[in-house]
């Protein structure tokens, strides 16, 4: 059964004991882990790892020795309570070794989480999860977070009174660095306002709200997508100073040239193009790659990539070449590429 992405964080705090197996599954390894031990969490307990009540299985050992997950599902500890049978990175080619152990699965067995990375519609191990009628499947895209999502990241922290503009400053900043760099920027909320007990206000978030990495990639990218050739020098600064690497940078650049062009050959035009990617885009990130797409069209998005791949490749070579100002010459020539 296929869980919608509300009824999924419901499930990951108040998780049914019964239930066969979960699979998770997304792009963003960050994502998946945080709901992965969240999920495990509520189901064994803070101290269900202790009492050796959880057994990890990689994947890759799952191919070597297919017994094991039946094994762990079965297996029985010397400690009481529910058990967990973890099978991390899992992908289509386990598929048939988890449909057989959990053939056999009873009311009593270890329940099973699986994660994996991004699997599409046509995946035999998502089929077979959502077609399960004792199993879910849930999909973890780059959605932004609901401000039901904030507020379990609050309450888990322990902060419990935010202003209304405080609350939009943190959904704000929830949007520009990722899961992991939020969750723990509650926490850090949490310690700032111990022993205080006025309400959370916006100059609070400020205070603690870290640098973003990713921000100022996303900046970057955008500046040279939109033909700002003048601005690249600094933002590369800045990135250099955050200890950023080139060969980093080439890989963004890289991904967000392959989106381009994924939205402006689309059949159906842009329009069209901008609906189907996955994981979808949204908000004002979602108008700015839109009109990106239009304004460069598919024939130079394609010199780009050429461009991007010829940087890689110079990049991973033995060039004496400095990396960091071969990334940034192919950036401004990127920008002025636009405006043409």
């Amino acid at each position: 059964m296929k869980l919608t992405a509300r009824d999924a964080n419901r499930y990951f705090t108040r998780p049914e004991p019964d239930r066969t197996s979960v699979l998770i599954y997304g792009v963003d390894a960050m994502r998946v882990a945080i709901k992965r031990q969240e999920l495990i969490a509520a189901l064994i307990g803070p101290s269900g790892d202790d009492e050796m009540r959880l057994t990890r299985i990689p994947a890759a050992e799952l191919r070597k020795d297919p017994a094991l997950l039946g094994d762990a599902i079965k297996a029985q500890g010397f400690f009481p309570g529910p058990r967990v049978a973890f099978v991390e990175d899992a992908a289509d080619a386990h598929t048939a070794i988890i449909k057989e152990a959990l053939s056999d699965w009873q009311d009593g067995d270890a329940q099973v989480v699986i994660t994996a990375k991004q699997l599409t519609t046509r995946s035999s191990l998502r089929k077979f999860v959502e077609g399960h009628k004792n199993a879910y499947a849930v999909g973890l895209y780059d959605d932004p977070p609901s401000r039901e999502d904030i507020q379990n990241d609050l309450n888990k922290a322990g902060v419990r009174d935010v202003g209304r503009d405080a609350m939009g400053a943190l959904e704000a900043l929830s949007r520009t660095i990722d899961p992991g760099d939020f969750r723990q920027t509650m926490e850090k909320l949490a310690l700032y306002k111990r022993g205080d007990d006025s309400p959370v206000q916006v100059e609070d978030i400020e205070a603690i709200a870290p640098t973003s990495t990713e921000a100022a990639l996303d900046d970057v990218l955008n500046i040279v997508a939109e033909g700002r050739a003048s601005e690249v020098g600094p933002i590369i600064a800045k990135l250099t100073s955050q200890g950023v690497q080139p060969v980093r940078l080439c890989i963004g650049a890289t991904r967000h040239f392959r989106q381009l062009h994924a939205v402006s050959s689309a059949p159906g035009g842009p329009n069209d193009g901008i609906g189907k990617l996955r994981p979808p885009v949204f908000g004002p990130r979602r108008d700015k790659m839109l009109r990106q797409a239009q304004g460069w069209g598919m024939r130079k998005v394609e010199i780009a990539l050429t461009m991007l791949t010829d940087t890689d490749l110079t990049l991973r070579s033995t060039s004496r070449a400095p990396a960091m100002a071969v990334m940034e010459r192919t950036l401004v020539r990127l920008a002025m590429l636009a405006r043409r």
